[in-house]
């Protein structure tokens, strides 16, 4: 089992560091350019588009185990038309963003209290990177659908190619071309088009030769439609909760200021580094529960569950190490700014002990997507979200400031952690679904 594992975890972890690095790049060279808001108008501008894009994260996530499960059951047709499915949601879906745009960005800088330079530099960055909204989302659902299809190889192409392209465009537009948040963002939608093109040609070289004749009313058939879309929703809000939670986090550093807002969003880079790492063994935690789970293979399942946490819990441990050891000198790669710096290190404390805390629920998320669990998920989020992370922020604000929101944001991962571990037994090793099938 552990070599499974690692066979799926290994391409995801190395296309997974990518995209932390891509906005590690971006930091950095927008940290080093002479303002300080142009390093905020990055951070609000990820933000919007973190909301509007994962927003539609189910694309991805849901298409791993409903694939995963299509291939664990050996019915080629069922995959293929779970592929055709999800890329025709993702039309109507990026459709929809592009004819909302403008009430989307008036409402997210409503909702943000950024400084008017900020503002204005957010503006630029996102009327040029909201047009990378198609390729984005398509690209959702191949990389879900391969994953499904137990092939992590080619997401991790995709995505290095994509990321590679994007840091290339943007060293050249901001530092040769002298561009700043527009140089950014240009290169964003240059690389995610491109990385689309890459994705259809692998899947046209090993998956287009064989010809199924899928009809357009087996894409469109209600009763699974239904059910694509109920797995979808529960991911929905999971994510939005998710999505809320940093967004709280990034508009509350704006609101103390553009040193704090710097300060914590070089410090949340470093956290989505460690967090994308650990994601490569959830990821394969998804592609191999879900055919486990077509395959009605409890045994299995309790074996991949096992082998993955421990993986990701070891690779966590190694990231808070890490972080301990090397906390200023990965800071310094990010600005050179002396007060943004000094500020970092006022709560660094908390970006330390992320990794091996944030390990459990990470792993436990690719459990119930593989499983397609995604009630008690949902129900997970909304706990952690509602129950623990707001209220904890304000009540303890008062006493003990910025480190309030990095207690608020530790406690998230942690009750998010404790929950899944506990609905486990019911909602994974007892289930009754794949318990029946076994025996059927």
């Amino acid at each position: 089992m552990n070599k499974r594992v690692l066979r799926l975890a290994i391409p995801n972890i190395i296309s997974n560091i990518s995209v932390p690095l891509l906005g590690a790049v971006d930091t950095a060279v927008v940290g080093h350019l002479e303002q300080v808001y142009y390093l905020g108008a990055i951070a609000i501008g990820s933000l919007i588009f973190d909301f509007i894009f994962w927003g539609f994260g189910f694309l991805r996530m849901g298409t791993t185990g409903l694939v995963a499960q299509a291939y664990g059951e050996g019915n080629a047709r069922k995959t293929k038309i779970l592929l055709y499915r999800v890329l025709l949601v993702a039309m109507a879906c990026s459709s929809a963003i592009l004819l909302l745009q403008y009430p989307l960005i008036e409402l997210s800088l409503l909702l943000i209290d950024a400084t008017p330079e900020v503002e204005a530099y957010t503006c630029l960055y996102y009327k040029i990177r909201i047009f990378s909204a198609p390729a984005t989302l398509a690209l959702f659902g191949l990389n879900g659908w391969f994953l499904g299809m137990q092939n992590a190889r080619y997401p991790m192409m995709v995505t290095i190619f994509l990321n590679v392209i994007n840091i290339a465009a943007n060293l050249t537009f901001v530092l040769i071309l002298g561009m700043t948040v527009d140089g950014v963002a240009w290169g964003s939608l240059l690389a995610t088009y491109l990385g689309l093109s890459l994705a259809i040609l692998l899947y046209r070289n090993k998956y287009g030769g064989e010809v199924l004749n899928i009809k357009w009313a087996e894409i469109t058939e209600i009763e699974e439609l239904k059910k694509f879309f109920a797995v979808n929703r529960d991911i929905t809000i999971r994510t939005l909760c998710l999505i809320f939670s940093y967004a709280f986090f990034t508009a509350t550093s704006a609101k103390m200021g553009d040193v704090w807002l710097a300060a914590n969003t070089i410090l949340l880079q470093l956290w989505y580094i460690s967090a994308y790492a650990v994601d490569g063994f959830a990821f394969a935690a998804e592609s191999l529960v879900g055919r486990y789970t077509g395959e009605a293979n409890m045994k299995k399942i309790k074996e991949a569950v096992k082998a993955c946490m421990i993986w990701g819990l070891a690779l966590g441990a190694l990231g808070t190490l890490v972080y301990a050891l090397f906390d200023t000198q990965l800071i310094r790669v990010f600005t050179d700014k002396q007060e943004v710096i000094n500020t970092s290190m006022i709560v660094v404390f908390w970006l330390i002990i992320a990794p091996i805390i944030n390990s459990i629920c990470f792993i436990w998320d690719g459990v119930y997507i593989g499983a397609t669990a995604t009630v008690a998920m949902r129900n997970s989020m909304l706990i952690s979200t509602l129950l623990f992370f707001a209220p904890v922020y304000y009540l303890t604000e008062p006493y003990i400031g910025a480190h309030a929101l990095w207690l608020a944001m530790t406690t998230f991962m942690v009750v998010r952690g404790a929950t899944l571990t506990l609905f486990a037994r019911k909602e994974i090793f007892e289930n009754k679904n794949i318990l029946q099938q076994a025996l059927s």
